[in-house]
């Protein structure tokens, strides 16, 4: 693998404040999220509903038990994520306002003012190789560090400010299809193209592959927004292997399904 490849692996996983190399993301807490506009009103294949239910936002207990909590998902890793890991919308900036909604769902930031909110790092165990390892070390790495880490951030808000808040992040994904430029955490990076995947869960639910690119490498992410009620969980997923080596990855669909029957 290119070093300069390793360099934009480790780049996008600080930023997302994913560290796959350490199993490190996110943190419980914090209302210090800038507001953002919401742009201009598009349309997409999965159009919110045009009536907004209110609803009233889970209690913090209450949301603590719709979190993610190991055992949760067969093979994979769960805890809860630490302070040192978070990054808020303020640290995250883009060059179309109209996108900054959305980079910062991308980034892990919770949206608006929620009554409370927890974030949960998921990490997929490294799978067994089978038979002869590649002697290519592009394929070598990738196969060695096929891991997902997903960063699950739940927030739970009062009337419609849920239903408001994935309708803003709809209408952003659609606005900022064809790209747009970003910096998290003094991080340059540049959005080439968002596409809508189709997702199951809960009473809304859009999902979307992310094609980033940092420092001339680029890479995949994924992002899905489950919505039940007043809370949202937003489930930012990114892939060391499939990063390294310039190339996409599944959805985490065992992940998104885990959390789709917590929050039912």
């Amino acid at each position: 693998m290119r070093p300069t490849a390793l360099r934009r692996t480790a780049v996008a996983a600080s930023v997302l404040s994913l560290a796959l190399l350490t199993a490190a993301c996110g943190s419980d807490g914090g209302d210090n999220n800038k507001e953002k506009d919401a742009g201009k009103a598009g349309s997409s294949a999965s159009a919110a509903p045009a009536e907004k239910p209110a609803a009233k936002a889970l209690t913090a207990a209450e949301l603590e038990k719709a979190s993610l909590a190991q055992g949760d998902v067969e093979g994979h890793k769960i805890t809860k994520a630490g302070p040192a890991d978070a990054i808020t919308g303020d640290k995250v900036t883009t060059d179309k306002a109209e996108c900054d909604v959305f980079a910062d769902a991308l980034m892990g930031a919770k949206a608006g003012t929620p009554a409370a909110s927890t974030q949960r790092k998921v990490m997929s165990e490294p799978k067994k190789p089978e038979g002869k390892e590649s002697e290519d070390p592009a394929e070598a790495f990738k196969a060695a560090f096929d891991i997902t880490t997903t960063l699950a951030t739940l927030a739970t808000y009062d009337g419609t400010g849920a239903a408001d808040t994935l309708t803003e992040l709809r209408t952003a994904a659609t606005s900022c299809a064809s790209g747009f430029s970003f910096t998290a955490a003094g991080s340059k990076q540049k959005v080439l193209k968002i596409a809508e995947v189709p997702v199951k869960g809960a009473e809304e639910a859009v999902g979307w592959t992310v094609t980033v690119q940092a420092e001339g490498e680029t890479s995949a992410m994924k992002l899905v927004e489950l919505r039940q009620g007043g809370t949202i969980a937003s489930l930012t997923s990114l892939n060391l292997g499939a990063s390294g080596a310039g190339g996409d990855f599944d959805l985490p669909t065992a992940v998104i399904d885990a959390q789709a029957a917590k929050l039912t």
